[in-house]
């Protein structure tokens, strides 16, 4: 049994160490329970956040420990960083688990480590603990190992037998910011795990036939994080690596954790305040449009605007950007355009799309359907005969008007069906 004063003390470290990884969401695993064991994650799965529902799910996300041989300038846990120190057995994270989901405190597990002694060494115990919870405990919930750069492939293997998701942190958007903060590290340790992950999964879906549980390789896939602000890149830099990992290396996820000040070091930005939430929001923002909506890197972000503008998202900034394809006609246009309106979100687009089979869509549908009007109306019709143009904002004058919260001076007479100011 455990000594709960000890494991409680070790818990308050770790946990609060781990703190500072964010890429632990689970979405996309799907196994199974079929020797009535532990835990399940079919369906929902687990995620460290709020579901799509709304739910709030929760996982043990810990470290295994907090000792480590390189010396990052951003991470709590450097080397040279004067911090109390923890370390949990392999046994103590098994049984922490199964006690915590057996008391409904968690629905998985989320473990990283510190590096201790060398990469093997460490991934080593971290595919223990995977195995032990997998075969001694029959648990069949949710677990997402971190990945080790430098770790042999035949650890790699195991873990990814045994993990639902594996995850490799990229660190930092350039090769250049990594030598600057993490010299210990290199872009070329941190790729070779990412190249295996992939190609292992890679190999698993071709075979296109049932495979036994025990062949499954990390079934969510794998996903990286990085630290924003430490370093001098602008978002065109931090947005062109997350569509190379995504093209690459098929990551299910980017994370964008903002620099958090730890420790004095020249290196490091000269930073007081909190951590650049806002930019960090506008990065998932951007994250999203590439992941779910179809934009391209590209087009997000532009050379000329190497930033994202902190008042409007990007997906309002790129219509701003290309005002000469709107206003599009909401009964005519392919869903692949109505979808990339400022104001309408995927599900709103596919009951347009869906809806106009029906007849024609008019304000009081739209309505219905939970477009956010204030801010769409600027840049769609409902193309009925008769409709008038009205107004031609320029990007400069419309962006003020969304920022604004989509109100103009203007007192606009709405006709039938007329829902732009074009």
């Amino acid at each position: 049994m455990l000594n709960q004063e000890r494991i409680n003390e070790k818990l308050s470290i770790l946990a609060d160490a781990a703190k500072y990884d964010v890429s632990c969401s689970s979405s996309g695993s799907k196994r199974k329970n079929p020797d009535r064991g532990l835990g399940d994650t079919t369906g929902m799965g687990i995620c460290h956040t709020y579901t799509e529902d709304g739910r709030c799910v929760s996982l043990l996300k810990i470290l295994l420990t907090n000792h480590c041989i390189f010396d990052c300038a951003y991470c709590v846990s450097r080397r040279s960083n004067d911090i109390k120190r923890a370390a949990f057995t392999v046994d103590e994270v098994v049984e922490l688990t199964v006690n915590f989901y057996r008391r409904n405190f968690i629905e998985g597990l989320f473990l990283s480590s510190g590096i201790f002694k060398d990469p093997d060494t460490t991934m080593e115990r971290l595919v223990r603990v995977a195995k032990k919870l997998r075969i001694e405990q029959k648990f069949y919930g949710y677990i997402h190992l971190k990945s080790i750069p430098g770790a042999s492939d035949d650890l790699m293997a195991e873990a990814g037998k045994y993990a639902d998701r594996l995850s490799v942190n990229i660190e930092l958007p350039t090769a250049s910011g990594l030598k600057l903060l993490a010299p210990d590290k290199s872009e070329v340790e941190i790729y070779k795990p990412m190249s295996y992950i992939t190609k292992q999964i890679a190999d698993r879906q071709a075979e296109r036939k049932p495979v036994h549980r025990s062949q499954m390789f990390a079934p969510a896939g794998q996903s990286s994080q990085m630290v924003i602000g430490a370093t001098p890149e602008t978002d065109l830099e931090i947005i062109q690596k997350a569509d190379y990992l995504y093209k690459d290396f098929k990551l299910r996820r980017v994370y964008y954790s903002g620099y958090v000040p730890i420790s004095e070091d020249s290196r490091l930005p000269a930073i007081t305040s909190a951590p650049p939430m806002l930019r960090e929001n506008r990065l998932y923002q951007a994250d999203w449009l590439m992941r779910v909506y179809g934009f391209d890197a590209k087009e997000i972000i532009t050379p000329d605007e190497p930033n994202f503008d902190q008042e409007i998202d990007p997906k309002a900034s790129w219509a701003l950007r290309n005002m000469h394809l709107f206003p599009i006609d909401i009964n005519a246009a392919p869903y692949e355009m109505i979808v990339r309106v400022p104001g309408i979100g995927i599900k709103t687009a596919q009951k347009i799309v869906a809806g106009r089979r029906g007849g024609k869509i008019t304000l009081d549908i739209l309505l219905k359907m939970g477009i956010a009007y204030n801010r769409a109306r600027y840049f769609i019709t409902c193309g009925f005969d008769g409709f008038e143009k009205k107004y031609d904002f320029t990007s400069s004058r419309l962006r003020d008007i969304i920022i604004a919260g989509g109100h103009s001076k203007y007192n606009i007479k709405q006709k039938q069906a007329q829902l732009s100011l074009f």
